[in-house]
């Protein structure tokens, strides 16, 4: 999962300046960016051009998970059971089957971020569950190492308010997209503390 991941981050932003015309131009653009109105765009979702000339984001793993964790959650919600917050403790006979995230020693969850002036709208980002890390002896927490979170680079389109008129005050409802990079959290692992307990 790792590779088409990489692949998207090296090939994305390439393809992006090659393609005529990608974030600008077209009607309403005034020598910039082209300005959207929303009943120009189907529900949430960018430019169509922009998309097909983009590389698939749900191979990335942060998207490709939300879908998964939506129904986790519901599930959850339709047993009563609450999503796990709290460091575990690690008995290795009742995580051999589980994922990765539930049998690291630095053990983490996911959560869907939404962002409406983003896309992909929605991410999973890991939480590292624990502060410490799992000591593989005891099961239990311990404060010689840290948890810290892994964050992986993801090209992603941001929405922002512009101008149909070149007035350069926003127009209500347009909108013009922008490429940029955001750090995804993806994991969590374990380090040495920066300072001496």
């Amino acid at each position: 999962m790792l590779l088409p991941s990489l692949l998207l981050l090296t090939w994305l932003p390439t393809s992006l300046a090659r393609h005529d015309p990608p974030l600008w131009g077209g009607p309403h653009s005034h020598g910039t960016q082209r300005c959207y109105l929303a009943e120009e765009l189907p529900l949430g979702q960018p430019p169509p051009h922009l998309l097909a000339r983009a590389a698939k984001w749900d191979q990335a793993l942060p998207v490709a998970l939300v879908s998964s964790l939506e129904a986790a959650g519901h599930r959850r919600q339709h047993e009563g059971r609450p999503a796990e917050t709290q460091c575990p403790v690690l008995r290795p006979e009742e995580v051999l089957e589980a994922d990765t995230h539930q049998r690291s020693i630095s053990p983490w969850r996911y959560r869907v971020d939404t962002d409406e002036d983003r896309y992909p709208q929605k991410l999973a980002f890991a939480e590292c569950l624990c502060r410490g890390c799992i000591d593989a002896r005891t099961g239990r927490e311990t404060a010689a190492l840290n948890s810290v979170r892994l964050r992986q680079s993801l090209l992603v389109l941001r929405r922002r308010p512009c101008s149909r008129a070149g007035t350069g005050a926003p127009t209500p409802g347009a909108f013009a997209f922008h490429a940029e990079f955001i750090r995804v959290p993806v994991g969590c692992t374990c380090v040495l503390p920066r300072t001496a307990r």
